[in-house]
């Protein structure tokens, strides 16, 4: 089988299952924007396992993380009610809620939240902060796409709770480094 297969090049693109939609679609755009997220977490990743004091847990809840975009993703591609629906495996509740526990768990490996950090640290936390923006960006998405058409609303839900794992397991792998976070200073430019 070959990767190209040259129907996307009049600019549309498929769903999961026959419809074809542009590949502006808001659609597309929320689950493209997810997948530069899951790419973001993966080199999160590639540079906790590449430091000089790899996190095995940071690595395994990453890579939970990215098996659960690809499932956040394939959500976003297939519309409520086709045929194809009961193939995939929506977000829900309960998956936010795991992402919560997690969130208390780096938490705990955190320094206290004073205000706002300058993204940076670590390569790995660097990446972290990436990421969070993109799971942002990937939210305000979800959120276009649920104005035009019908999507499962826990993903939003999802995302914005990832945003804040990201930000977390960021501020924890500096910690866990000894590398002191820089708090945003007003007018701090001068």
């Amino acid at each position: 089988m070959k990767l190209y297969t040259k129907t996307g090049d009049g600019g549309t693109t498929g769903l999961y299952g026959a419809d074809r939609v542009s590949k502006t679609h808001p659609r597309v755009e929320a689950y493209g924007t997810v997948d530069e997220l899951n790419s973001a977490v993966g080199l999160a990743r590639a540079h906790n396992t590449r430091s000089h004091k790899p996190d095995a847990a940071l690595d395994a809840d990453l890579e939970y993380l990215q098996n659960a975009l690809f499932d956040l993703g394939a959500d976003l591609a297939t519309r409520p009610g086709t045929v194809y629906e009961k193939k995939v495996s929506r977000i829900d509740a309960e998956d936010a809620v795991y992402l919560e526990a997690m969130i208390d768990r780096y938490q705990e490996a955190a320094p206290p939240f004073t205000g706002f950090v300058h993204p940076g640290g670590t390569p790995a936390a660097a990446a972290l902060h990436v990421a969070r923006t993109v799971a942002r960006r990937a939210e305000r998405e979800v959120i276009r796409l649920l104005e035009v058409e019908e999507a499962n609303k826990e993903v939003q839900i999802y995302l914005n709770r990832l945003s804040d794992l990201l930000f977390v397991m960021a501020r924890a792998a500096n910690q866990a480094a000894g590398i002191e976070e820089h708090a945003w200073l007003v007018k701090g430019r001068r």
